[in-house]
């Protein structure tokens, strides 16, 4: 009996060996690494305010509408806002998009509202040098007694220990923070557990977070950040708009340049400018101090001292309202931002050369008036006295003069005039002028 076929034999190893070629580049495509996604990227520097808020909750709609793999908030703040803080860190327990709050770069820091962003992001990180802390809450525009101090002490002690407790952070921390204003290095946060860890840069922090596991409102999700794509949120023409004009230097410059405006308007009524000017001013500063916490007896102050100075338009003080509204001003330019501590101040070069501004306005507009009740009058009959005139006739008497082209009835008071003399206009009695004759060397007889 004889064997199988030689090719018989042969299609069991061939077929074996194909077998083995595609389940080993089936094992190789499994255990290749995923491609890299992307992580979206937010950088937040200065006073916490409702601009910082609309920044925030864009960056985590766009992160989560474009599959992000995570959202880097790199933070450094003196504070701002409470309530802006409130709805940002609401914002972020919500977020189905893990968020990474990354205190940076060196040299930066997260104070007051800034630490209960740090803490409620699903990572909190610092960079070398920096420091976190002082979340003492402080009471803005005045009239907060003691008790009501305390309550809102309270408040936000308990709210920092309940997000320090959602996030595993350290809750006896955070509170210490408000209530003793305590203040700590990155290392320290660390020990400490306020943050996770240090990171030099946010490629750093990418790289050390990589599979971690953080609970979103979404569920638990792993870190996929190594080698991730950084794609910074690009903002708006109107939110940096919005955020150029909620400075306090810019909104008290455009408060004043509008009371300026009004007041040169009311002066000069016709000239249109500069209340076009003022007006659009004035909107937007009151547009801004919308978002920005104003002592109101400051705003007051500044609006007292433009009333004065329009009454000084109307009302003859011989400079005493003027200088009342000038006073007024600078006092209440001082007082219009109480809290420099949390960047909420007005620079005392800015507020210096607005009040000269004012001043030197009002100097002027003043002077000008003053200058042209001073000066004689250029129409009429009362600008005839002191003018030379020319005798038609003898005078002796009254009779008739010529001035500036025209015949006037004449009459001499100090003695007879010839015809041809020439005499001086010294007073006006309805259409008669009253002269004296002038002698050959200028002078009056």
């Amino acid at each position: 009996m004889s064997g199988p076929p030689e090719g018989l034999t042969r299609r069991p190893a061939l077929c074996g060996a194909v077998f083995a070629l595609l389940l080993g580049a089936t094992l190789s495509v499994a255990q290749a690494p995923a491609p890299a996604g992307h992580v979206a990227m937010l950088p937040l520097e200065g006073v916490i305010s409702p601009v910082t808020l609309r920044l925030v909750e864009l960056a985590i709609d766009r992160a989560q509408s474009g599959g992000a793999a995570g959202l880097v908030i790199q933070l450094d703040t003196p504070g701002g806002l409470e309530r802006s803080m409130r709805a940002i860190v609401q914002r972020i327990l919500n977020a189905e998009v893990p968020v990474l709050v990354y205190v940076g770069p060196t040299g930066a820091r997260a104070a007051s509202a800034g630490v209960f962003i740090t803490i409620a992001g699903h990572v909190a990180a610092m960079a070398p040098a920096t420091n976190i802390g002082a979340a003492h809450p402080v009471a803005l525009g005045g009239g907060v007694d003691k008790e009501s101090m305390r309550k809102i002490e309270n408040d936000a002690a308990a709210f920092a220990r309940t997000i320090a407790r959602e996030r595993g952070r350290n809750a006896d921390w955070a509170e210490k923070a408000v209530r003793q204003s305590v203040s700590i290095t990155e290392r320290e946060a660390v020990n400490l557990k306020v943050v996770d860890l240090i990171a030099d840069s946010v490629r750093d922090l990418l790289d050390k977070v990589d599979g971690r596991t953080v609970r979103t409102a979404k569920g638990d999700v792993r870190l996929k950040t190594r080698g991730a794509v950084l794609k910074p949120i690009e903002i708006g023409l109107r939110d940096r708009f919005l955020n150029v004009i909620t400075d306090p230097n810019v909104a008290y410059v455009l408060m004043m340049l509008g009371m300026l405006g009004l007041f040169f308007e009311l002066s000069n009524p016709g000239v249109i400018l500069p209340g076009v000017v003022g007006g659009i001013s004035l909107i937007l500063a009151f547009f801004a101090f919308q978002s920005l916490p104003f002592n109101y007896a400051g705003l007051l102050l500044i609006l007292f001292g433009a009333v004065l100075l329009i009454l000084e338009i109307k009302v003859v003080s011989h400079g005493v309202l003027a200088i009342g509204g000038v006073v007024s001003m600078a006092l209440g330019s001082v007082m219009l931002f109480d809290a420099p501590q949390l960047g909420f101040r007005v620079s005392w070069w800015v507020i210096g050369s607005m009040v000269a501004m004012t001043g030197g306005m009002v100097l002027f507009v003043l002077g000008a008036g003053l200058q042209a009740l001073a000066s004689r009058q250029t129409v009429g009959a009362a600008a005839l006295i002191g003018q030379t005139a020319v005798a038609r006739d003898d005078l002796a008497p009254d009779g008739q003069v010529t001035v500036q082209g025209e015949i006037w009835r004449a009459v001499a008071t100090a003695g007879p005039v010839h015809a041809g003399a020439r005499v001086r206009i010294v007073d006006i009695d309805g259409l008669t002028l009253k002269v004296t004759r002038v002698d050959a060397e200028g002078g009056a007889s």
